[in-house]
């Protein structure tokens, strides 16, 4: 089965790139052996068409032929993927403000400030690792954990890096699940810190 595609990436010195699917989900590896002989070298933004295959790394294409004349362009939700919507551009602002009057009004211990900074700094890494994972074709950061750090207190270090990496921000259902992972943590916050929950936590 043949898919159509744009190729979005490509590393002239190492020989492989990415390439993102007119149907949607992870980039799919490219490697120049895959690449049609007497066509010139691969650049960005070139139409394909193309067939997957599983690899001991991942998903790879293979058998790449160019679209000609015309060129595919980029899914819409992928070019706007590194766009700040109205949640993720106040989602760290106002989380602020919230701790800030949690701290005011119920005494938050500086240490929960510490969690977040730290679980938010290796969250990033993760991401990054992931990306740099995806573009190599090598072995992913299973999606469960990115989500189990952002539930954590890792999300504004999830958020900064779906915006800044341009990483896990145009897949509806992980977005999804990642503002999921957020309001679960809010919760958990305020219900922790209640006066009244501390309080039954003390006496236990």
């Amino acid at each position: 089965m043949r898919f159509e595609g744009v190729l979005t990436y490509w590393n002239e010195e190492r020989g492989f790139g990415r390439i993102d699917s007119m149907q949607g989900g992870e980039p799919i590896f490219v490697h120049v052996s895959a690449w049609p002989k007497g066509v010139g070298r691969p650049t960005p933004n070139q139409a394909v068409t193309f067939e997957v295959e599983m690899s001991p790394k991942g998903k790879r294409a293979r058998n790449v032929h160019l679209i000609r004349p015309r060129r595919l362009s980029v899914p819409r939700q992928r070019d706007s993927s590194a766009q700040w919507g109205t949640a993720s551009l106040f989602a760290i602002p106002a989380f602020l403000l919230l701790y800030a009057a949690l701290s005011y009004l119920w005494r938050l211990p500086l240490w929960v400030a510490g969690i977040y900074v730290g679980l938010s700094a290796a969250t990033f890494i993760a991401y990054a690792v992931d990306k740099s994972a995806a573009a190599r074709g090598n072995w992913r950061t299973p999606e469960s954990t990115l989500h189990l750090l952002s539930l954590s207190g890792g999300w504004p270090g999830a958020l900064l890096a779906q915006q800044l990496l341009r990483h896990k921000s145009s897949k509806r259902e992980f977005r999804l699940v990642f503002w999921g992972t957020f309001t679960l943590n809010i919760i958990g916050l305020v219900s922790l810190a209640s006066p009244l929950v501390r309080k039954v936590l003390a006496g236990v």
